[in-house]
């Protein structure tokens, strides 16, 4: 294997495995919704993932520059959809818990396709993510000497490092749901609703909060 390309795809699968809220937010559609919708959900982040590293890759510094100067508008929407998210799912956790749909339910185009568009936006609208593609690519050495080819190779691997992630985490979100069709399985549910909502809700908090004391 590809120096180039192992390297990416350590650093898709560091990167995705990392927890934050699309971390949770991809568990809880999985248990939800089913393996589907949860890994198209996956896809959507690992799809930013690779836009971003694709950015930083072969230096497109106009493309970045326009990212981190809008980045306050970008944070703002992010965070507020964030916010917006997590107060609909604590919500849903005050109703009556149950499996919310089935996975056949949730294969629906138009479900899948919002799904990771919801997604891919949220992950689009942190660009300071390039900062963090910048600098891991330069202590890589792929910063400024790289070929085209490295570069590529490199992208690559994070995507499908991504995507590995995603796939493992709902595999075994997948195990999870199966149980919570038990006699216990609307109190586990609600219980991870209420955690997911608040987490989501307490990231999407903490983003609007640090551009107000910007």
């Amino acid at each position: 294997m590809s120096p180039a390309l192992a390297k990416g795809l350590a650093f898709g699968f560091l990167l995705a495995a990392t927890v934050g809220p699309m971390w949770i937010l991809c568990l809880r559609r999985t248990l939800a919704h089913g393996r589907l919708y949860g890994f198209v959900s996956g896809l959507g982040v690992a799809s930013a993932d690779a836009i971003y590293g694709f950015i930083a890759a072969f230096g497109l510094t106009a493309v970045s520059g326009f990212l981190l100067a809008q980045q306050f508008w970008f944070s703002l929407l992010g965070g507020g959809f964030l916010v917006w998210m997590g107060a609909g799912i604590l919500r849903s956790a005050q109703r009556p818990a149950a499996l919310p749909a089935t996975e056949a339910a949730a294969r629906g185009a138009s479900g899948l396709a919002a799904a990771y568009a919801s997604t891919l936006a949220l992950t689009l609208t942190n660009p300071a993510t390039i900062l963090a593609f910048v600098a891991i690519f330069a202590g890589l050495g792929l910063a400024q000497n790289a070929s085209y080819t490295e570069a590529t190779l490199v992208v690559v691997g994070v995507a499908i490092g991504s995507c590995a992630w995603w796939l493992l985490l709902t595999l075994g979100a997948g195990w999870l749901r199966a149980r919570l069709h038990g006699p216990r399985g609307p109190a586990l549910l609600r219980a991870i609703n209420i955690f997911a909502g608040a987490s989501i809700l307490a990231f999407g908090a903490v983003q609007l909060g640090t551009l107000a004391v910007k």
